[in-house]
Order: C-alpha cells, then sequence, then structure tokens
C-alpha cells in the first residue's frame, strides 16, 4: 500500500465540487482552518461551478480534478461536499501523474467511490470529514481528527459498549464507507476485495426496506463472509414505509452477519453526523471489541 507524505505547514490543499454544487461561502469556515494548519488552500474551479444539482457539467468537475491530480504541488485534494456524481468521472480520469506524486485524496458519503478507486489501485486514501460540514456545531472533533490524520500525528479511536457488538478481536486493512456507494461500485473497476478486510460502512436518508436489499448484495456477492472485522457507523435519517419494514438500521446489518465470526463495532463515530471522525483507508489497523467498548488502532507498516 502506497501511503502519500504527510503534509507540512505550506503545503497546497485543493478544494474541488467533485458532486453537487456548493458555494465558496458555504466553505469560507474550512478554508479558514486549513489556513490556519499552515497550508495553502488551493480552489478548484468547480467550486463557482452550476450545472442543475452538480458544481458545473461532467466535463469542468473532469476538468478540475484532473488538474489538481496532475499537478505535483498539490498535497491533497478534499471534496467539497458528497450529494451525487462522483462516479460520473472515475472511468475517465488519468491517474498516471498522480502515481508519480501520489497525494491524499479526501472525502466521505459520494466519495466513496473515489476512496474505493484509489484504494484498488494501491493507495492509501481519507474518510472524513468535507468543507460544507467544518462549520457544524459538533464538528470540532471530526477536524482535528482530520488534522491529525493529515500531519502523521498519533491517533486512536474507542467507542462504548454496545449491545449489539459482537466481542473479538482482528487485523487486516482498514476501508468502507457509504453502504449505497459500496454497492454502486459492485462489478465495475472501482470495486473492492473484501477478504481479510476490516470494513466500515455508514448511511444516510434511505429507505429501510433498500439498506436491507444492499445488505443481501453484498452478502450474496461475497463480500460479508470474507471480512476479518465490520465497524458500523451512524444511520442518519434513515426512511421507512407507512407499513413498516419491521427493524431498524442496527437489526438489519446484525440480521445479515449474524452466521460470521469475527468482531462488530456498532455506533462509531463515522458518517453523516457531525462526530465523522477521520480514517485512514488502506491502512493496516488492528480492532478489539470488548465488553466495556471497542478500541481501533493503527499498525505501523
Amino acid at each position: 500500500m502506497i501511503f502519500p507524505p504527510r503534509l507540512q505547514p505550506g503545503d497546497k490543499i485543493a478544494i474541488c465540487a467533485l458532486a453537487r454544487k456548493i458555494t465558496l461561502v458555504e466553505i469560507q469556515s474550512a478554508v479558514d482552518i486549513l489556513t490556519s494548519w499552515g497550508l495553502e488552500v488551493v480552489i478548484g474551479e468547480s467550486l463557482a461551478g452550476d450545472f442543475h444539482q452538480f458544481a458545473g457539467n461532467d466535463a469542468l468537475r473532469l476538468r478540475d480534478l484532473q488538474t489538481m491530480l496532475d499537478n505535483p504541488e498539490i498535497k491533497a485534494i478534499i471534496s467539497a461536499r458528497g450529494g451525487y456524481g462522483t462516479t460520473r468521472l472515475l472511468d475517465q480520469l488519468n491517474f498516471e501523474k498522480f502515481k508519480k506524486s501520489p497525494k491524499w485524496l479526501i472525502g466521505f458519503s459520494d466519495i466513496t467511490a473515489l476512496l474505493c478507486h484509489v484504494l484498488g489501485m494501491g493507495y492509501a486514501g481519507i474518510h472524513s470529514i468535507m468543507p460544507s460540514l467544518f462549520s457544524r456545531s459538533g464538528s470540532e472533533a471530526a477536524i482535528e481528527s482530520l488534522r491529525k490524520v493529515l500531519f502523521g500525528e498519533p491517533i486512536t479511536y474507542q467507542t462504548s459498549a454496545h449491545a449489539f457488538n459482537r466481542l473479538g478481536a482482528a487485523q487486516g486493512i482498514l476501508f468502507g464507507g457509504n453502504i449505497s456507494l459500496l454497492n454502486t461500485i459492485i462489478g465495475t473497476a472501482s470495486d473492492i476485495d473484501y477478504t481479510g478486510k476490516i470494513l466500515f460502512v455508514e448511511e444516510i436518508d434511505e429507505y429501510l426496506y433498500n439498506l436491507d436489499r444492499m445488505l443481501v448484495q453484498l452478502k450474496r456477492s461475497g463480500k460479508l463472509s470474507c471480512l476479518t472485522g465490520l465497524i458500523v457507523g451512524h444511520m442518519t435519517d434513515m426512511r421507512d414505509n407507512p407499513v413498516p419494514f419491521g427493524k431498524t438500521a442496527y437489526e438489519i446489518i446484525q440480521e445479515h452477519t449474524a452466521a460470521y465470526s469475527y468482531p462488530v463495532c456498532y455506533d462509531f463515530p463515522t458518517g453523516h453526523e457531525p462526530h465523522n471522525l477521520a480514517l485512514i483507508c488502506g491502512a493496516q489497523v488492528r480492532l478489539e471489541v470488548s465488553g466495556t467498548g471497542s478500541f481501533l488502532e493503527y499498525v505501523p507498516e
């Protein structure tokens, strides 16, 4: 696994809008914070894009991201927000210059697809809070976790015990993200081999029956059976029909992973809530789930 260099004061970090449109005003808090870390913020042309729901049409967003990927002075690229649109770009990207000068790709939600795409190429990325959310109340720990990861500072994660937790310990490569996106990339060039890995998942604004359908897909495709561990994050604003599905989001996940013996941690702070801690996709980690809570740490390469 190739890890881009840790950031240093004076390094350049680019903000691009890969999916839904956004304004500069909405990310000003993030620009101020990143600047306070000693970074030089480079604003991509997609931040001025406006094409229906998107931050410019596909050609504009593709050109913006490709420009930042190709520029060796850019040491990290963070997506301004999620939404929808990243998967429309992936097959047209050229990563040859990125491979010569790797940089951190950062984001979550719709950006799950990009993180998985580069992970499949052997490059680590960062699943974390994005600029559109820096100003949200309660996001301070999420922002600080991103700073620590970017600058190579030690970080560990501890969570409280949960009734659904399955106890045990595991080690493996960490990866994951939004369940809808993990399903979307199955069978594509961005798909991931789940074997021996520790998967983390989160979701937002999905009907419970559709969450069940996506878990069935992951299960039937053999994705869930070959893991060494599972981390279940936030299930935010989930929906139900007038005739209830009959299970909560966590109960659905529990049902579809009941046959496996690996440890499972529930209620981990990742996803569409202010407490969304930065996770390094591609890093070797150790997960321990006990009766008193869960502990996640990075294992030195």
